[in-house]
């Protein structure tokens, strides 16, 4: 799940989702969260798009 999916379950806003999340990082495991990288994420969004309509009958 990425931020924006988390924070659209929980009716905010990806912004707010962070700073909460930042604010009490004690509460939540060490791997919770991790940012990828510009390569890493357009190597994602290129993920995304290719497999759009896979799948659907």
């Amino acid at each position: 799940m990425l931020d924006r999916d988390i924070a659209e379950l929980y009716g905010v806003d990806t912004k707010q989702l962070k700073r909460q999340v930042r604010r009490n990082i004690e509460r939540f495991p060490k791997d919770f969260m991790f940012q990828l990288s510009k390569e890493e994420w357009e190597g994602l969004r290129f993920q995304i798009e290719t497999s759009k309509g896979r799948g659907v009958l």
